[in-house]
């Protein structure tokens, strides 16, 4: 009895969860429904109940999405960890790709900019519109 007691101690329960991690409970409750957590029981009022190593988890779950992976490669990762396998290469792999990404994003905002930068330096406003035409600037060079 003991025993239960003392283990009973050391879980936490969701909105000591929240109230340490920083993370709103609906999000603690999204990530165990995503298989990100698990909780280690209920208490007989049915609060879901978490091992003090969750607080680690989610500071890990949120490293991971600032990086931009998304939930699903987080879960994924984390699987390779819940085996009991080192998951680093496979988050190396991962954020090699997110850096592939962020380049191609980076090109396609360049890309972008220079179109803005060419358009504004043309941009000479006129009163006369063409039926259907909103901005004639803008248009121009529609089909």
């Amino acid at each position: 009895m003991v025993t239960a007691f003392c283990q009973e101690q050391t879980l936490l329960q969701i909105g000591q969860v929240a109230t340490k991690s920083g993370i709103p409970i609906k999000t603690i409750r999204y990530y165990e429904e995503l298989g990100l957590l698990k909780s280690s029981g209920r208490t007989e009022g049915q609060f879901r109940l978490f091992l003090p190593d969750i607080i680690k988890r989610l500071a890990f779950i949120k490293r991971l999405q600032k990086l931009g992976l998304s939930l699903q490669e987080i879960a994924e990762i984390l699987q390779v960890y819940d085996r009991g396998l080192t998951p680093c290469d496979e988050i190396e792999q991962r954020l090699k790709h997110q850096i592939l990404e962020i380049d191609r994003r980076i090109a396609e905002l360049m890309t972008l900019r220079n179109e803005i930068v060419n358009l504004l330096e043309d941009w000479t406003p006129t009163q006369r519109l063409e039926t259907g035409e909103v901005c004639p600037i803008l248009q121009k060079n529609d089909f």
